[in-house]
């Protein structure tokens, strides 16, 4: 697959604007979450409009709600192009979910049932969206607590349909395909081998908090050694795609959070190497 590959990235977060404006660290690009940029000017604006002048930027959303009854946000929509339009992100993304009905906000990103109903509703609306953005988004794998007892498919088989009826992108994250394997006790290589590797666009890397009887996606932690396993495995199967650690809370030094991307880089740069064309968009 030719797809475009920008390297290893990291999540922006605000604990280490001035650290990255002020260093320039060796990060090929960041990744934000969009609604925290749908303000009007301040702070925010500022640091973006910096450090997206120092590196690619990519947008990942919480809020589109992409598989609610509800009809689409059109004001949500419009700030997003508004925003994509200012930083002209490598990706737009979202979740594979829905957040709430009857216009409430659950402030969750709450699972679907595997159906064909849903399929077809689902991909209706990505259809929109991207009408709406003129560009195809990327649209992530949950991590999962419950399941439904209508679904009539694997997560994984449902994934496939959407991404490739849409003509959508899909950004796999590995931790989550971890913790959902866990829950739901499935093997987590068979949903790797279940994914259409063209398309595959991005990896998330994050951690999580083990319970024992339950796994639960909190990206307060390090990453985990079988998530890195699982990690590896994405690598061989699907080639470059670009990679970035997510960290939202216990917030580490800079420098630990560079060292676990860098640890990425060494497990991926030497699978990618033997692809032809393997190269840094950024």
């Amino acid at each position: 697959m030719n797809r475009p590959f920008y390297g290893f990235g990291l999540g922006l977060r605000h604990d280490y604007y001035q650290e990255i404006i002020e260093t320039q660290p060796n990060i090929d690009w960041f990744e934000i979450i969009s609604e925290n940029y749908f303000v009007a000017g301040g702070k925010p604006l500022y640091y973006l409009d910096a450090i997206r002048e120092q590196y690619p930027l990519a947008m990942h959303g919480v809020s589109l709600s992409i598989g609610s009854t509800d009809p689409l946000n059109q004001d949500y929509l419009a700030q997003l192009k508004k925003l994509s339009q200012r930083i002209n992100p490598i990706f737009i993304s979202d979740h594979l979910c829905w957040t709430g009905v009857d216009h409430i906000n659950s402030h969750d990103l709450l699972p679907l049932p595997y159906t064909e109903q849903t399929i077809q509703h689902i991909v209706s609306r990505i259809q929109h969206v991207q009408e709406f953005l003129g560009r195809q988004i990327l649209l992530e794998n949950l991590s999962s607590y419950v399941t439904f007892a209508d679904s009539e498919m694997t997560e994984w088989e449902f994934i496939s349909e959407i991404v490739t009826r849409a003509d959508c992108y899909l950004l796999l994250d590995i931790n989550n395909i971890y913790v959902s394997a866990r829950n739901h006790q499935f093997n987590p290589t068979e949903y790797l081998h279940g994914i259409p590797a063209d398309r595959v666009m991005q990896h998330h890397l994050a951690g999580h908090s083990d319970y024992g009887d339950y796994v639960i996606d909190t990206h307060d932690m390090p990453v985990v050694d079988n998530v890195w396993s699982l990690y590896q495995e994405a690598a061989q199967l699907f080639g470059p795609v670009s990679t970035m650690i997510e960290r939202d809370d216990n917030m580490p030094t800079f420098s630990e959070l560079l060292a676990e991307l860098n640890h990425a880089r060494t497990i991926a740069e030497p699978i990618y190497t033997d692809y032809n064309g393997y190269a840094n968009a950024s």
